[in-house]
């Protein structure tokens, strides 16, 4: 398998060093729209078997030049999602397979945008499903940690635990603290406020609706010593993925932001900041949203001041295999010493790097095998959980009912 993987920076620079300790691949092809970073993360793992190159994203005709080119299979993004529809067609005019961790962008519907849904996160993919089914290929959408390692516990959960499901919620919470900074995000400000600002989507009895950002507060208790943490609804694409092949009468995503947070987006849109249309600044345009992300630190070159834990996990609620009320909360835990020992990245990015790095061994070994546009639910979870463990990062089961009462 020959991978070209797009994007050299955050999540990308941390795929690199894991995928260094496997054979699956011939060859990684990074590019990013600076050469001198792609090869920066390069060099970083010293390994024959990548490369990198200059290339914009948001070129569909260079991208496609640059998958025939270097005959890669696969096309990787790990960009932010402004850059998903040109990749992912690329892609398919190339002939290549697609992963990426973050879908096509929603658009709030124009008159009710907190009742009723416009455009879905990954609706123009999903449009595309004959095309690459036509073409034989396979364009495996959201595939990160969340999305993806949660939509892979559900496809478990469905699979092993349950008979039927009432509710499927994913939980994100941590107690990761960033010191010599006042406000210093773990993932992309880009995203997170896309994510965030967005009006959050809700499954239930059979249909899409959306409700206000930072909606249904609840307390969740997450294991190994994070602990409770406020989780609000935000917009994310394990709700438009997993009813799609699970049946459950409610999805949602629920992420544990804290008041400061909040507190920050809020201010953040009502001036405006949040958005992601140029402005003029003068003799220059610029859109606030990339003003905001560049006057922040880096979060992939914070792990050394960072200190604590990360979860990611799916809470699923029904009726067990033996016919009994259930509940389970399936989880991933990473500590930001542990990653930055082993891997030089912090917890939060390499956490969301190493799931699409499985998901390629398992598609380069025939093991996940598909045609069209496919979420993680469609596939087998067990070889995917496997794996995860082999590659050293286990993943826990916490049974759920009557443990709060207890």
């Amino acid at each position: 398998m020959r991978i070209l993987l797009v994007g050299a920076g955050g999540v990308g620079s941390a795929v690199l060093p894991i995928a260094a300790r496997r054979d699956f691949f011939h060859h990684i092809v990074v590019a990013d729209s600076k050469q001198s970073r792609a090869a920066d993360a390069v060099a970083r793992v010293d390994d024959p078997r990548f490369s990198a190159i200059e290339l914009d994203a948001g070129d569909q005709a260079a991208v496609e030049a640059a998958l025939r080119e270097h005959r890669c299979d696969v096309l990787f993004n790990a960009v932010d999602p402004r850059f998903t529809m040109p990749l992912f067609e690329a892609a398919l005019a190339a002939g290549a397979h697609y992963l990426d961790m973050a879908m096509s962008l929603s658009k709030p519907h124009p008159h009710k945008p907190y009742e009723l849904t416009g455009v879905k996160l990954g609706d123009e993919q999903f449009a595309a499903d004959a095309r690459w089914r036509k073409a034989g290929r396979l364009a495996l959408v959201g595939m990160g940690v969340e999305p993806g390692l949660a939509d892979v516990f559900a496809r478990y959960a469905a699979d092993h635990l349950f008979d039927s499901i009432e509710e499927v919620g994913v939980r994100d919470g941590s107690n990761l603290v960033v010191d010599g900074y006042d406000f210093a995000p773990t993932f992309s400000i880009w995203t997170t406020i896309e994510e965030c600002l967005n009006p959050p989507v809700v499954w239930e009895d059979g249909d899409w609706r959306t409700t206000e950002p930072f909606s249904e507060p609840e307390v969740f208790d997450f294991p190994e010593g994070i602990g409770p943490v406020e989780c609000v609804n935000v917009e994310h694409e394990e709700v438009l993925l997993v009813p799609r092949w699970i049946d459950a009468r409610r999805v949602t995503f629920k992420y544990g932001l804290g008041e400061e947070f909040i507190g920050v987006l809020k201010t953040l849109r009502k001036l405006g900041l949040d958005s992601a249309d140029k402005i003029k600044v003068g003799g220059s345009e610029v859109a606030p949203r990339d003003l905001v992300a560049a006057s922040l630190p880096d979060p992939a070159r914070l792990g050394d001041r960072m200190s604590g834990k990360t979860c990611a996990g799916t809470w699923v609620k029904g009726v067990g295999k033996d016919g009994a009320p259930r509940e389970v909360y399936l989880y991933h835990v990473v500590d930001n010493a542990w990653s930055m020992r082993e891997y030089g990245s912090q917890a939060v990015v390499w956490q969301t790097a190493i799931h699409p790095v499985v998901a390629l061994e398992l598609v380069a070994t025939g093991v996940w095998r598909g045609e069209g546009v496919l979420g993680p639910e469609a596939f087998d979870a067990v070889p995917f959980l496997d794996l995860l463990t082999e590659y050293g990062s286990p993943w826990g089961l916490r049974e759920e009912l009557g443990r709060q009462a207890a």
